[in-house]
């Protein structure tokens, strides 16, 4: 007769963590008292945390079978890690928590017992039922995320109260239908599968209460809105424009203003030093200026933003730079050659400089795309 915790899972609960070796054990201890006799498995998707964490579940799952791990080197993020991990596992049921001990483990018996009734596809954890909270949050935070809730479901055909939810339960075969539209952006990753789902989603919701963490920081920076936005975006328009090309082109339209004061700058303290004689030669070492100096604004703010997942650091990042320069220097070089020639016929500098730009920007996406941060095999 195999042991129960031998036998295959019903239930997989998939927990995305970066630096959470403290909570670890105490998830697994927690999962264990609410599961009962539901027959389980938890993943750690872990995205190589510097503290150990998957070490940790490592040394868990050598005691316990139903403890998995899967280590991600060289890419990062929420959402894209609960995509790999929900792959990774055979159960036909699949949850999603967070590894800071914020949702409520005693909850998932409820979910489980409600998605097995069969006339559901999805369950989630909502804060925003009767009996549901947000816990300690400031009133700015649970506005914030009352907003983001609004914006939500507008995009999705799905009527769920708590879309911004990170605690939820779904049957394999709705996630497999939702999967080749899903965009792995940023870090709500039930918003992703309601508005790719080819159907509307059978939605139940049950009450919880957000809990304060307990050990670790939030992940939770300045940067989830930058990521949302890139995700109602994709969703919007991803089916035309990759969202990555997006974010580049938003980043781009900060450039333009950089290029813009660095022009008029240069410009009017050339002609202030040289006079109006060689205004041609002055504008073009102007353009070129104002063109380096936004590439490099550029390189910096998408290795920040729109390649967070990719975002390259210490020795990397001084490379990176050269790269991104280099394969840029074609464009660069068409940037000026195409302003310079319009300004010479027709003497406008916003018409001259927005072309030059405009020749840049697919080229820098591309070739940045290819050579700068090019994913790591």
């Amino acid at each position: 007769m195999p042991r129960p915790d031998a036998l295959p899972a019903e239930l997989a609960i998939v927990v995305p963590t970066y630096n959470e070796v403290r909570n670890v054990p105490l998830i697994v201890a927690a999962v264990e008292r609410a599961l009962g006799d539901i027959r389980w498995e938890i993943v750690f998707v872990d995205d190589h945390s510097p503290d150990g964490t998957a070490e940790e579940a490592r040394t868990l799952a050598l005691a316990d079978p139903r403890v998995r791990v899967l280590h991600r080197y060289g890419r990062r993020g929420l959402a894209s890690a609960c995509v790999e991990g929900i792959l990774a596992t055979a159960a036909p049921f699949v949850a999603v928590m967070d590894g800071d001990m914020q949702h409520d483990e005693a909850v998932l018996v409820a979910m489980f017992r409600r998605i097995i009734a069969g006339d559901v596809d999805l369950v989630v954890g909502s804060r925003y039922v009767e009996g549901g909270g947000v816990g300690d949050w400031d009133k700015r935070r649970a506005a914030m995320s009352r907003f983001a809730t609004a914006l939500a479901n507008r995009l999705t055909r799905t009527a769920i109260g708590d879309p911004m939810s990170g605690f939820f339960m779904l049957t394999r075969s709705a996630f497999m239908a939702a999967l080749p539209g899903l965009s792995s952006v940023g870090f709500k990753i039930l918003l992703d599968i309601a508005a790719s789902s080819p159907t509307p989603l059978r939605v139940a919701e049950v009450p919880f209460t957000f809990r304060a963490r307990q050990h670790g920081e939030s992940k939770l920076d300045g940067l989830v809105l930058w990521e949302y936005l890139q995700l109602l975006l994709d969703k919007a328009f991803g089916h035309i424009i990759p969202v990555r090309f997006i974010g580049f082109a938003i980043v781009g339209g900060s450039g333009v203003v950089v290029h813009f004061l660095v022009l008029t700058l240069v410009l009017q303290v050339l002609l202030a030093l040289y006079g109006n004689v060689q205004e041609e030669r002055w504008f073009a070492i102007a353009q070129g200026v104002a063109a380096l100096t936004a590439t490099s604004s550029n390189f910096f703010l998408n290795n920040y933003l729109t390649y967070r997942d990719q975002r390259l650091t210490g020795a990397r990042l001084a490379w990176g730079w050269l790269t991104f320069n280099i394969v840029c220097g074609v464009g660069f070089l068409a940037n000026v050659g195409i302003a310079r020639w319009l300004y010479q016929r027709h003497n406008y500098i916003a018409a001259a400089a927005l072309a030059g730009i405009a020749v840049t920007t697919v080229w820098n996406y591309a070739m940045s795309s290819i050579f700068t941060w090019r994913k790591r095999g």
